[in-house]
Order: structure tokens, then C-alpha cells, then sequence
């Protein structure tokens, strides 16, 4: 495996465990206030620290802001604050275990998506690894019948959406840099917010704030832990690496929301980590280097 490889790699790793703390964060204050408003004010934050960052770059914001496929990261803008909204409504209904239990196909639809969409070429052996950790992602949250509720539809649509906005973040990274995705990924998702806050907007309380400023730092760094993610190595190869994300918040869940634990979290992880290595296996063997 090449140097990009591995390191996008790494950065998609650090994403997943930003993610899973940004979802236990996120059915907090959720419950509390509303999804609308706290997406609103993590989007505004976004938005702000994308202007700040990207006006810092050689050619100001103009020179970020230019793109080669406006309607592609519009796009992407919408489908990400649509499966934002539908899966914290699953979090807050049926919790971060059970949530996250569905939402663990998406990786699934992501490589269907990348061999579709994105011409990428995936071996028989990288389906398997895949599969495998879809399983252990199965052990570890050990859906009920809850699955079958329309919370669980919800989140189900939820994961198609989010894997669509995966390809559609892999496809820009084809015309436009690292840095102008990430400056409509902010801003995209908080020009549409901005337009249903004044319906939705109530004060946070002191002690809640603190909790918000970490859930708006979490978002700004994870999606562009992502983003750079996409950019240097195949949506195919990072897949098995998104179930650390599932992991991370189903941990949480337990130790916060008080949702179930069992031996079963240990095998089904143990399973997951063992299909992201023999997916590098595969890679390695396939592009030796």
C-alpha cells in the first residue's frame, strides 16, 4: 500500500472516533432543544471557522470558494444536513446502540455506490472484508425488534443518504481541492439552516453551552478529517474503517445513555478490527509497496 494509503487511512480512522463522540453530544442537546437548533448553531460555527480558515489561504476566499462542480457540492451540502437531521431524530427515538445498529449498512451502499458511480474496482476479497465487519458491527449492537419500527426506517434512510453524500465527497475530490469541499460543507448546510432558525430558536442554558462549543468543534474537525480522507485513498478501501464510528458510539451509549453491554461488544469488535486488517491485506498483496 502506498504512503497516501496509509495515511488516509489514519485520517479516516480519527474521523470515526470524532463522529462517535460528535453523536453522543448530538443526542444530548438534541433531546433538550431540538434537532433543528442545535444543527443551526453548529452550522453557523462551521461556517464561521470555514470563512476564517479559508480566507487564510493563498488567494482569499474567492480562490477556495471556486469550484468545478458547484451543483455536485450544493449537493452535497443538502444531503448531509438531511441525514443529519434523520439520524439524530433516530438517536433521540430509539438510541445511539440501536441507531447505529441499521445505520452500519451504509458502508455497504457506499462500496455498491463507489463500483457504480466512481468506476472504482473492488476484488471479491475487499467484499468479504466488508461483509465481515458489517457482522461484527451486528455482534456489537445486537439489533431487536426494534429494527423493524419506522424510527428504524428513518435511520435506514439515513444511511443511504450518508452514503451517498461519501461518493458525492470522493467525486469533487476528482476537480477540487481538499479545501474547497470543506468551505461548502460549511457553508452550504448553515445557509440552509439559517432559514429555519428564527421558527426554532430558544436560549440555551449557561451549563449547556459548554457542551454545544465541544459538539461544534467536533463537527468542524471531523468532516474535514473526512474530506482529506476521501482525497487521498479509494471510498472502497476506507469502508471497513467506518465501523470504528459504530463502536465509538455505541461505547458511549452504554457509558452515558445506560444502553446495554455485553461480551458480544467485545467479539463483535474484535471482528471488525480483523476485517479492516485483512482488507489492507488484500490491498497490500494487490498493490504491492
Amino acid at each position: 500500500m502506498t504512503q497516501s494509503g496509509r495515511g488516509g487511512i489514519g485520517l479516516m480512522v480519527a474521523a470515526m472516533v470524532v463522529f462517535g463522540a460528535q453523536d453522543a453530544l448530538s443526542r444530548l442537546l438534541a433531546a433538550e432543544y431540538g434537532i433543528i437548533l442545535i444543527l443551526t448553531i453548529r452550522f453557523w460555527f462551521f461556517a464561521l471557522f470555514v470563512l476564517a480558515l479559508s480566507a487564510r489561504n493563498e488567494g482569499g476566499l474567492l480562490a477556495v470558494a471556486a469550484t468545478r462542480r458547484p451543483i455536485l457540492q450544493v449537493l452535497r451540502g443538502v444531503t448531509l444536513v438531511a441525514q443529519l437531521v434523520l439520524l439524530i431524530e433516530g438517536f433521540v427515538r430509539i438510541g445511539l446502540v440501536e441507531s447505529h445498529a441499521i445505520f452500519a449498512c451504509y458502508p455497504l451502499i457506499v462500496a455498491v455506490l463507489a463500483a457504480l458511480v466512481l468506476g472504482e474496482r473492488v476484488p471479491a476479497g475487499r467484499w468479504l472484508a466488508i461483509a465481515a465487519g458489517a457482522m461484527g458491527v451486528l455482534v456489537i449492537l445486537r439489533p431487536g425488534a426494534g429494527v423493524f419500527t419506522p424510527s428504524a426506517l428513518i435511520v435506514l434512510g439515513a444511511a443511504s443518504i450518508f452514503a451517498t453524500y461519501s461518493v458525492l465527497t470522493r467525486l469533487v475530490a476528482r476537480h477540487d481541492s481538499p479545501q474547497t469541499s470543506f468551505f461548502y460543507t460549511g457553508v452550504v448546510p448553515g445557509l440552509l439552516l439559517s432559514i429555519a432558525a428564527p421558527f426554532v430558536w430558544r436560549p440555551l442554558a449557561v451549563g449547556d453551552w459548554g457542551w454545544m462549543a465541544l459538539l461544534c468543534a467536533s463537527g468542524a474537525l471531523g468532516h474535514f478529517l473526512l474530506i482529506r480522507a476521501y482525497q487521498r485513498t479509494q471510498a472502497s478501501l476506507l469502508q471497513p474503517f467506518a465501523y470504528l464510528q459504530l463502536v465509538t458510539a455505541a461505547s458511549l451509549g452504554v457509558a452515558v445513555f445506560g444502553e446495554a453491554l455485553s461480551w458480544t461488544t467485545l467479539l463483535g469488535s474484535v471482528m471488525v478490527v480483523l476485517a479492516g486488517l485483512s482488507n489492507l491485506w488484500i490491498e497490500r498483496r494487490r498493490v504491492p509497496g
